[in-house]
């Protein structure tokens, strides 16, 4: 909800004049901090669980409260932000300063040399405070341990979200068929719940405490920001404002639906099969 709070303000109504400043700036607020603070996987991933509980209740609970918390918390976001916004603007209406100061642009091969070594060296820091921590605390098999795992593996995670948000829309084959549907998030979404499911699976069949570490680093950080709610969400709103609103509905069901089938039959079935406790 948090997370699709803050898309409604950096990812839509200041996404502009966030990119005015740097294109990058507005990318890596959206779909890197955004993106990887929201997690569709692990979303899926607790109603797989419910689900083997039987608890098919809240599983269906789950999923349209969950959609209905996180779709007016985009909505709540951008109207506050509008307000302020406009509150911005109304204060500023008469300042000779009221436009986005020239100096903080990144607009020039200097300036953007300058901020990639920057934010490389930045990389590069938490990366071996990350490694060295990790080392210290893998033996033990403590959340630690987890969480230094998944800070060293999650930019990985955005990289490849970022990556697949190319493929949206482009639709299929060279008419470009469905070119509505945004297929990069559906595709990183889908596939990060099934990954995270198998994880699943495999901590149960192994059960061991190293195979626990490793596999819950994986899904709490690499899969944590390969899938994403909040954009998925803002994805749903624009479409729900558009002339066909029935496309938002469509497209998460068609989100919702496959990653739980899939992931179903990845976790749910040998879970029975085996009588995995």
């Amino acid at each position: 909800m948090v997370g699709s709070f803050l898309m409604g303000w950096f990812g839509v109504v200041f996404k502009e004049d966030i990119s005015r400043i740097s294109s990058q700036l507005a990318i890596g607020l959206s779909t890197g901090f955004l993106g990887s603070l929201t997690t569709f996987s692990g979303w899926n991933q607790k109603m797989l669980e419910l689900s083997v509980e039987g608890q098919w209740v809240f599983v269906v609970l789950g999923y349209l409260l969950g959609l209905f918390l996180v779709a007016y918390s985009i909505i709540f976001g951008i109207e506050t932000a509008k307000g302020v916004n406009w509150l911005y603007k109304r204060t500023n209406m008469n300042s000779s300063n009221s436009g986005t100061d020239c100096h903080w642009r990144v607009d020039s091969c200097k300036h953007h040399l300058i901020v990639i070594l920057f934010l490389l060296l930045i990389l590069a820091s938490l990366w071996g405070m990350s490694i060295g921590l990790e080392v210290n605390e893998f033996s033990s098999g403590s959340p630690k341990a987890q969480l230094w795992l998944a800070c060293i593996v999650g930019p990985f995670g955005v990289w490849i979200r970022w990556f697949l948000a190319r493929l949206n829309g482009r639709g299929l084959g060279k008419s470009g068929l469905l070119k509505w549907v945004p297929f990069g998030t559906l595709i990183a979404n889908v596939s990060a719940a099934c990954i995270m499911a198998a994880l699943a699976t495999l901590k149960k069949a192994v059960n061991t405490e190293t195979c626990d570490t490793v596999a819950s680093g994986i899904q709490f950080g690499l899969l944590g920001c390969l899938s994403t709610v909040s954009t998925f969400i803002a994805e749903f709103h624009a479409m729900r404002g558009s002339k066909y609103p029935w496309r938002a509905y469509v497209y998460a069901l068609c989100t919702t639906l496959i990653s739980f089938i899939l992931g179903t039959l990845i976790y749910s079935l040998p879970v029975w099969v085996e009588n995995f406790n």
